[in-house]
């Protein structure tokens, strides 16, 4: 924790760029996801990412390489399904302690080998942890409002084993993101502490909401700065946005959050809004050139990419950010 609240000092961090897009370069058909070991596995594997860490994980040790070689300091693990929750739709829940552990060791590696070549600069690795695609605070039924498909309880198990296998792996870092309903983040956030406390460890936690419309609201209705306070009673490393929006658009939700919190800020959006055939047209330059706008206003301690980015964009960001001094922490003024 010291130590990386030591680098974020003196400069900005740049993390990866999206996991999903440099998979769907592979083209990676049915076979390709069950490997030897799943061939037999009676439900359909394909777009199960996070199985790729047992099935292909070459290919997963390979994108983090890249990540690193364009410049980022920090890279997730492949691991944003990685939980009970998620993995239910491939029946696949035993398995997830498995996933999240293998996934952190493949990023752990690699980090150490660029660690190793380049001293001056160490690499870390960021224990993904997502959503899951039930919601806590509200309803999937809209006849019976009051309906939850989740509990708080159901949650905080389900990420706690999710951060205990993470943390076996060797990742520095837990990353609670891509934040729909505060409430499932709280529950992460509850799990990590559990955690922390059963194993007398500190663990630097980034936590990454999703701004999901024009509104400025997270989907289950709050704004920026109720994000921010329903989750500072919590010792983090970070709060920031990623996903759903575009680098542009997130600009005021950033500056929000920036004057507000005396936590770093993070920031990875999207390489744009997706086009029709749900696809990024965002190049690199153009991406880079509305990060400027984080980096001249002083909004920002770590950067990087989700949707639709790729190893240019962060050479592109890397090299954007590497003139610009980090955003000063400031004290909490409500």
């Amino acid at each position: 924790m010291s130590a990386i609240k030591q680098i974020l000092s003196k400069r900005i961090l740049v993390l990866d760029g999206a996991m999903g897009t440099m998979l769907q370069r592979y083209k990676f058909k049915e076979e390709d996801f069950r490997g030897e070991r799943f061939k037999d596995w009676e439900y359909p594997l394909q777009g199960n990412n996070d199985l790729l860490s047992l099935t292909q994980p070459e290919a997963i040790a390979e994108v983090h390489r890249k990540y690193f070689a364009a410049g980022a300091d920090i890279v997730e693990t492949n691991t944003f399904s990685g939980t009970t929750i998620a993995m239910a739709d491939y029946h696949m829940e035993d398995l997830v302690y498995e996933l999240n552990y293998e996934s952190a060791k493949i990023a752990k590696k690699v980090a150490d080998e660029f660690t190793a070549k380049e001293p001056h600069k160490p690499r870390f690795v960021a224990g993904s942890m997502g959503p899951t695609n039930k919601t806590a605070s509200m309803s999937p039924d809209v006849n019976d409002p009051g309906f939850r498909a989740i509990s708080f309880d159901e949650l905080r198990i389900a990420y706690k084993q999710q951060a205990e296998a993470l943390l076996d792996g060797g990742a520095d870092i837990l990353l609670v993101e891509t934040i729909f309903d505060t409430l499932n983040a709280k529950a992460a956030l509850f799990a990590i502490e559990e955690v922390k406390e059963e194993r007398n460890i500190d663990v630097p936690i980034m936590v990454s909401g999703t701004i999901t419309d024009a509104s400025g609201r997270t989907l289950s209705g709050q704004t920026a700065e109720a994000f921010l306070i329903s989750i500072s009673h919590i010792p983090i490393l970070s709060v920031g946005f990623n996903c759903a929006l575009g680098a542009s658009q997130l600009v005021p939700h950033l500056e929000v959050i920036s004057k507000r919190s005396e936590h770093f800020i993070s920031a990875h959006p999207n390489a744009g809004l997706p086009n029709a055939f749900g696809e990024y047209d965002e190049s690199p330059e153009q991406m880079a050139e509305q990060i400027k706008e984080y980096v001249e206003k002083g909004l920002v301690n770590i950067v990087g990419g989700c949707c639709g980015t790729t190893p240019e964009h962060i050479t592109a960001i890397a090299e954007l950010v590497a003139g610009y001094k980090p955003r000063q922490v400031m004290v909490r003024s409500y």
